[in-house]
């Protein structure tokens, strides 16, 4: 695994997991797709179409150290082309085409209602309720896809910050606004993600505790990461993170002077 799209991701390092007494642990930070639901979309089928083939999504890859951030690709293209992509992109089989004039997504077409959730989605998110412990979400997904998350998935996650919020993850921005919006500092907080190059580098940039989750081990063991994207914890599956939790955090409510 390249490297090179992490390198600087450890601008704000985060205090390592260590024995001894327990960090509390006020806030969790979800990714959407792929984290609180199972992947269903062939990324890479997806950008090789939207690329416009397979030349053009290696020399993507290759320009991205391995990785590709399509959002960016398509930002820096003319508006016609970018309506053209985003006419073709479709993000947890929501399709959405781009009004560029007025800057706005349209929903056009839901092709499949039934979201597939992670198993122990519901009850990490009850646990947390039980403690007290604040959950947000961030996504470079579009609000109509987080509307529709929330529908299906009969809870709210506050703030729940879509791909409109700029700058988009893997910027930090979007955690350190959660952070602020709690009023809990980033290193009382996690980040729990699918994705190093998304989640990982956001959490890291922000300062918070990162979790990944890699349910088929594509990433390899966890001891096997270089330190600069070795995240703080990497787990199999959500039902994995109640342990992470009770073992290496101070589980207090959060301060009535600190809620919203």
């Amino acid at each position: 695994m390249s490297t090179s799209a992490f390198a600087s991701a450890s601008a704000v390092p985060a205090p390592a997991p260590a024995p001894g007494p327990r960090r509390p642990l006020r806030g969790v930070v979800f990714d959407m797709d792929g984290t609180l639901t199972v992947p269903v979309i062939d990324f890479p089928a997806m950008y090789r179409e939207v690329l416009g083939g397979d030349a053009a999504y290696a020399a993507a890859r290759t320009t991205g150290g391995g990785a590709v951030d399509i959002l960016h690709c398509i930002e820096d293209w003319a508006l016609d082309k970018q309506r053209h992509a985003y006419e073709h992109m479709v993000f947890d089989h929501i399709t959405y085409s781009l009004h560029i004039e007025t800057k706005l997504l349209e929903f056009v077409h839901i092709t499949n209602m039934n979201h597939q959730f992670r198993q122990g989605a519901s009850e990490l998110c009850g646990f947390l309720d039980a403690k007290q412990i604040r959950r947000g979400l961030i996504t470079r997904n579009v609000k109509d896809a987080v509307d529709l998350f929330h529908q299906r998935f009969g809870m709210t996650f506050t703030p729940a910050l879509s791909r409109e919020f700029r700058p988009y993850k893997p910027d930090p921005a979007p955690l350190l606004h959660i952070c602020s919006t709690w009023n809990i500092p980033p290193h009382e907080v996690i980040m729990v993600g699918d994705s190093l190059k998304d989640d990982f580098v956001c959490g890291k940039r922000a300062g918070a505790f990162t979790c990944l989750l890699d349910e088929t081990g594509r990433y390899g063991p966890h001891d096997s990461l270089p330190e600069q994207v070795k995240p703080d914890f990497k787990m199999s599956s959500l039902t994995e993170v109640f342990t992470v939790m009770e073992e290496h955090f101070d589980l207090a409510p959060v301060p009535a002077e600190s809620r919203i």
